[in-house]
């Protein structure tokens, strides 16, 4: 394999040009500038404007939700999510531990506790038949309704399985199976913006999704993120929560429960409208990047990371699977010495300090991929 390393280095600067060439770079090549300044003349840069309206509407039209909810980033949007799904101190939440740490994180501040479940090794994404296993092994029924873990005897409320890098999971049977045992999905959508399952946009599969428009998302307006969800209680809720809780009232300031200082600003939402715009573009053009990888990478024998039937990712970061540890190492090495910024994939969350007690089931195929996935450059090109 390494011999093939000058020509991997090769065909990414085909794709990329010279230079330093970073793993997935924002491209402002619409309305951004136009609609800042409408917003700055507007006076309107916090959380009350236009855009944010406007934002809320194209991305529920975009994605074929009823609803959509801005918010500052993805975390709180998967932060509400879990409050909006019923989720409480000292419940569990099963979901992967290969991904981001914000799907943990956000589960922890609620005081609930993740439960991690294995991930399937062509999607990355929680595996429905270890889902299925941990239920069949590891939980009961109750007489009030709600399934209970057997070890810790507490309650799980709730399941979060991850579309990781924007390939979609098999997420048609994870809710079915979730449904069985009256668990609430929130899918973490934080990658999947342009991801389809069946024809049908990801996170309209669960009650509830997160999305998150950070700086290295396939479109983004800095930080943000959103809600989006078919139900009209939870999309008032969750409006509600995100804006401190405030009731509605010409003049008082009246906060009706705990709330949280989540709602999108209007600055953030105006670039926001503006990437929305190039999305399908942008979609466009990364499936264009992604077939040329994959083509490349199988004439040189290296496993690339595609979709599977009936799915349909939006390729946000592309990547390899190499043979081992050592390989992967010495290719990211290798990659980021020629000024090409390539990265391996999360450590596993039990893994890390915050998590190292939580409960797991074997996580084989997380280990596995944990030591051979690799990102390799995916940025729009001009």
């Amino acid at each position: 394999m390494q011999d093939n390393f000058p020509n991997i280095v090769s065909k990414i600067r085909e794709l990329y040009g010279e230079g330093f060439i970073p793993l997935h770079a924002p491209y402002f090549g619409g309305n951004e500038k136009k609609y800042l300044a409408d917003c700055i003349d507007s006076t309107f840069v916090s959380s009350v404007g236009q855009y944010v309206n406007l934002f809320e509407q194209k991305l529920a039209e975009f994605t074929g939700a009823k609803y959509a909810i801005a918010t500052v980033n993805g975390t709180s949007a998967l932060h509400v999510s879990l409050i909006l799904a019923g989720v409480e101190a000292n419940d569990e939440v099963l979901t992967q531990a290969l991904t981001f740490v914000a799907t943990s994180n956000a589960i922890s501040y609620i005081g609930a506790s993740p439960v991690f479940i294995d991930v399937d090794r062509d999607t990355m994404g929680l595996s429905p038949e270890k889902l299925e296993n941990f239920f069949k092994n590891e939980t009961v029924m109750n007489t009030d309704g709600f399934c209970y873990n057997k070890s810790t005897g507490k309650r799980i409320k709730a399941c979060v399985p991850m579309h990781t890098f924007g390939i979609p999971l098999r997420i048609s049977e994870v809710v079915s199976i979730c449904k069985k045992h009256n668990i609430i999905v929130v899918e973490d959508t934080a990658e999947s913006l342009g991801s389809y399952v069946n024809n049908i946009h990801t996170g309209n599969f669960g009650q509830l999704a997160a999305f998150s428009f950070n700086g290295n998302k396939t479109i983004t307006c800095g930080g943000g993120g959103a809600i989006i969800t078919n139900d009209e209680t939870l999309a008032k809720r969750a409006k509600h929560l995100t804006t401190t809780a405030k009731s509605p009232h010409p003049f008082e300031f009246f906060h009706d429960e705990i709330g949280f200082n989540y709602r999108m600003p209007n600055l953030n939402a105006a670039v926001a409208c503006a990437q929305l715009e190039q999305l399908e573009r942008f979609l466009k053009n990364k499936r264009i990047t992604a077939e040329k990888y994959s083509t490349f990478f199988k004439e040189i024998g290296v496993d690339f990371v595609n979709e599977i039937t009936n799915t349909k990712a939006n390729y946000w970061l592309n990547a390899i699977i190499l043979k081992n540890k050592e390989e992967r190492d010495s290719f990211i090495s290798y990659t980021n010495e020629h000024e090409i910024m390539t990265r391996p994939i999360w450590t596993l969350m039990n893994r890390l300090p915050a998590f190292k007690n939580a409960q797991t089931d074997d996580l084989t195929n997380s280990y596995w991929l944990e030591e051979r996935v690799v990102n390799i450059p995916s940025s729009y090109r001009q």
